[in-house]
């Protein structure tokens, strides 16, 4: 019979947290701080990890949802005193790269796509289908600037502008932030916030990420090979599944589907 034996050290344990799919989308399947939070704390506190080590395979989202996810990795990493690693699987794009630059290293295989660090907005205009079928919108507001960017009504210069000057605070945040984890590492010679993707070697070559590798190995290689791991995912209430809900995942996934496939995914 084995005895326990207090002085003893024990396995040192890495805590896998998965961060799979679009961020801040309509499906529950999405990506939020609300959806993560739980998960990412538990990493953090049980059993003092090692390491907490991040799958990535995310081609992005909202803007505030990723800021506030890895904001999350950060404090607790540094509180906890736990290094964080993320490795990164198909793609880590736009928020998705967000999220891995809350890592203190970056991981990815010699086939992922990381970088697009810009902003996005899209939509449509059906303003001429409308008046060809002689259907007239009618919109009444208090403030002048309370409807912009009608898809039934003309374009306007005034809207594109505060449009353009919104997209651009937030891109400015996003270089921000990247600037600020991968200091020194970046390099100078190539313009990384243009929104152009990298994949594998060449990502490492510009600095977006610090290596070529996976997690398991990676792992052991920096922690032993007796390193435990303990994975933590987000979970999906099995109820969730039925009535309304099940029309908004549906939703949640063509959408999904769609971010990923800008990424030829």
């Amino acid at each position: 019979m084995t005895r326990w034996n207090p002085f003893k050290k024990n396995r040192p344990h890495v805590a896998i947290v998965r961060l799979q799919g679009t961020i801040g989308g309509p499906g529950r399947s999405s990506l939020t701080d609300r959806s993560t939070s739980s998960m990412i704390e538990k990493a953090f506190s049980r059993g003092k990890p090692a390491a907490v080590a991040l799958e990535i395979n995310s081609p992005g989202g909202s803007p505030a949802q990723s800021s506030l996810i890895a904001a999350r990795i950060r404090r607790l990493s540094e509180e906890k005193k736990v290094p964080v690693f993320a490795f990164v699987e198909d793609v880590a794009a736009s928020g998705g790269y967000w999220l891995a630059s809350a890592a203190d290293e970056i991981h990815a295989d010699p086939s992922s796509i990381l970088g697009s660090i810009g902003v996005i907005s899209s939509g449509f205009g059906a303003h001429v289908f409308l008046q060809r079928q002689g259907i007239e919108r009618r919109v009444h507001t208090a403030g002048r600037s309370k409807s912009m960017l009608d898809p039934f009504r003309p374009e306007s210069e005034e809207d594109v502008a505060r449009l353009n000057r919104w997209l651009s605070q937030l891109h400015d945040t996003f270089i921000a932030q990247v600037k600020e984890r991968r200091a020194g590492k970046l390099a100078e010679d190539a313009d990384l916030f243009t929104g152009e993707i990298w994949i594998g070697r060449n990502a490492v070559e510009v600095g977006l990420a610090d290596g070529i590798g996976h997690l398991v190995p990676v792992m052991k290689a920096r922690f032993g090979d007796k390193v435990r791991f303990r994975r933590y995912e987000v979970r999906r209430p099995f109820l969730a599944r039925f009535g309304t809900t099940l029309v908004q995942d549906a939703l949640g996934t063509i959408e999904e589907r769609a971010d990923f496939a800008r990424f030829g995914l």
